[in-house]
C-alpha cells in the first residue's frame, strides 16, 4: 500500500508540454510587429534629428534628455493632457455606468423583446463610426455643444456601449440565482443586489471596459478634430497633429511628444492586462 508521502519516480512524472513551436514564433511575431514601432517612437525622442536622419535604426549616441524635458515644460502639453484625462475619464464612467446597467437588465430581467434588445446593441458593434460624422456634428451643433467636453464625450459613450454590454452581459448571468434569492430573503433589492454583490463579483467585466473605454477615447483623433475647434479644449492626439505641423523639421522631438502623448494608455494597459485578460474570457465563455 503506497502512502501519501510516496514520490513519483522521474519514469512516472508526467512531461513538460511546451506546446507547438508554430505558435511561440507566431506569437513572438505578433509581439514584435506591436512593440518594435512604440519601442523605436520612445527610443527616437532620446536621439537628435541628425542621428535619425544619418541611421534611423541606430540606438542613441549619446543619448539625449532635452526632447522629453522641452516637451514636459510646454504648457501646452499639459493643457492638452489635461484635457484628454476629463474626456477619458468622463467617457468611462459614462460607459461603465451606462453599460452595466443595461447590462442588468438585459442580463437579470425576463421581459418580451429582451434578445430582440440584445441583438440590437449588439449590431451596433458592425456600426462605422466614421459613417455617422456627418449628423453626428449637425446634431451637436444644433444642440449647442460644439467646442465644449460633451461633444466628444456623449458620442463616445454612446459608440462604446455596444461592446461594453457585450463583455458584462455574459458575467451578470453566470452570477448564480440562489445568490440573489438570498439576498432578497435578507430583505436586499434588485438595485443592492447589483451594488453589493454583482458589481464585486463582475470585477474582472467592469475593469475591462473600463480600460477598453478610456485607451479608446485617450487615443480619439476623428471625433476632436471635429467638434473641439478652441485650441485650448485640443486633446493630446490633436496636439502631436499641431506639434508635428509646427516642428515638422524635428523628427525627434515630434518622436518625444508621441511617447509622452501615448504614455498613459500603454500604463494602463501594463498593469491592467490580466484583468482584461480574464473579463474577455468570461465573456467568451458567457
Amino acid at each position: 500500500m503506497t502512502t501519501a508521502n510516496t514520490v513519483l519516480s522521474p519514469a512516472k512524472r508526467r512531461p513538460v508540454s511546451w506546446g507547438n513551436p508554430l505558435t511561440y514564433a507566431l506569437a513572438l511575431a505578433v509581439a514584435a510587429v506591436s512593440i518594435t514601432p512604440v519601442i523605436y517612437v520612445v527610443i527616437g525622442g532620446f536621439r537628435t534629428t541628425p542621428q535619425i536622419v544619418a541611421n534611423p535604426a541606430a540606438l542613441p549616441d549619446p543619448w539625449v534628455f532635452d526632447n522629453y524635458i522641452r516637451v514636459l515644460t510646454e504648457s501646452n502639453f499639459w493643457r492638452q493632457a489635461f484635457n484628454s484625462a476629463v474626456v477619458s475619464l468622463g467617457t468611462t464612467l459614462g460607459v461603465v455606468a451606462l453599460g452595466v446597467s443595461a447590462a442588468f437588465v438585459l442580463a437579470r430581467y425576463t421581459f418580451r423583446g429582451r434578445e430582440v434588445l440584445y441583438t440590437f446593441f449588439t449590431l451596433g458593434l458592425l456600426f462605422p463610426a466614421g459613417a455617422a460624422i456627418l449628423p453626428l456634428y449637425l446634431m451637436l451643433r444644433d444642440l449647442s455643444l460644439i467646442n465644449s467636453y460633451y461633444a466628444v464625450i456623449l458620442p463616445q459613450v454612446a459608440f462604446s456601449l455596444p461592446l461594453t454590454i457585450v463583455i458584462l452581459r455574459p458575467f451578470l448571468s453566470a452570477i448564480p440565482r440562489e445568490l440573489e434569492d438570498a439576498a432578497a430573503i435578507d430583505g436586499t433589492g434588485r438595485l443592492g443586489f447589483l451594488w453589493r454583490i454583482m458589481l464585486p463579483l463582475a470585477r474582472p467585466a467592469l475593469v475591462t471596459v473600463g480600460i477598453l473605454a478610456f485607451v479608446t477615447s485617450w487615443n480619439a483623433f476623428l471625433l476632436p478634430l471635429l467638434v473641439l475647434g478652441d485650441a485650448s479644449l485640443h486633446t493630446l492626439p490633436l496636439g502631436v497633429q499641431q506639434f508635428s505641423s509646427q516642428y515638422s523639421s524635428d523628427t525627434a522631438g515630434i518622436l518625444a511628444f508621441t511617447s509622452l502623448a501615448m504614455l498613459p494608455a500603454l500604463l494602463f494597459f501594463t498593469f491592467a492586462e490580466k484583468q482584461i485578460v480574464g473579463g474577455l474570457q468570461g465573456a467568451v465563455k458567457g
